[in-house]
Order: C-alpha cells, then structure tokens, then sequence
C-alpha cells in the first residue's frame, strides 16, 4: 500500500509542481490539463489549462495534486488544517530542501535540531501549502 498526499491549488498547480520538482529534485512524470479530458469541449476556454492531475517523483516518493474542481458553486476551500511532511536522511539536505520551499513563503518554525530530530522545521510555501521537513535522529542500535 502506499499513501500519497494529493494538494489541490487556486489555478497554479503546474507552477507549484515545476517549483517541488526543482526545490526536491524531482521530477513530473504525469501533468493532464482539464482541455485534455474528455468533455472538454463544455469547458469554458479559461479552464482548460487548469491541471486536472499531476504527479511528482521523488527518489520512490509521490505527491499529486491538481487546480480546484470542486462541485459548483464551491469555492477554492485553500491547502490548510493539513501538512506535507518530508522526512531525509541528512540534517545538511533537510537545511537545503527546507531553504528551497520556503522561497517566497513563510517559515512558520525555523529548521533547528529538536529532542526527537537532528533538524526540524515548518513551513507556508509561496502555494499556500504547508510543509514539515524532518531529519530524524538515529533510533539507539539501529546505527552502522
């Protein structure tokens, strides 16, 4: 089994995914707009460059999303009461990836060493989503 986050954006998907696959050195494997489903015909010319799905790779870690489709008249509800939580290896890669999503957004906890992590941080990015970036401490018997 696996469990994917998928984020859902106001009209901007596919710039925040070209910006998670640069800041986590990744890549989209899968982007398909609303114009390339079927029925895009009735949609409106403006909506059809909206993401109707995307994904990103990340070593073997996914995350997708797409632009807000929610059943009319909904509005955008916004990416809040929930975070991307990323967890590496190296307290120097959490620093940097942690540096690479918080251009342009808002740290909402500086990357520090906490009691259960070498670094630890949180962050708002310039998408409205929110991330944890966390570099574990090694488990007691577990180190090489």
């Amino acid at each position: 089994m696996n469990l994917v986050s998928y984020l859902f954006f106001k009209d901007n998907a596919a710039k925040a995914f070209d910006f998670y696959a640069h800041a986590l050195g990744g890549k989209v494997t899968m982007k398909v707009t609303m114009g390339e489903m079927s029925g895009a015909e009735a949609l409106p010319a403006e909506a059809r460059n909206l993401i109707a799905h995307v994904r990103l790779e990340v070593g073997d870690a996914v995350l997708m999303g797409s632009d807000w489709c929610g059943p009319t008249p909904n509005p955008y509800p916004g990416i809040h009461g929930n975070a991307v939580s990323l967890s590496v290896d190296e307290p120097g890669e959490a620093e940097r990836v942690f540096k690479a999503l918080a251009e342009g957004g808002q740290v909402t906890m500086p990357i520090a060493e906490t009691e259960w992590a070498l670094r630890f941080g949180m962050l708002t990015d310039r998408f409205g989503a929110n991330w944890m970036v966390n570099c574990n401490r090694p488990v007691a018997g577990n180190t090489p």
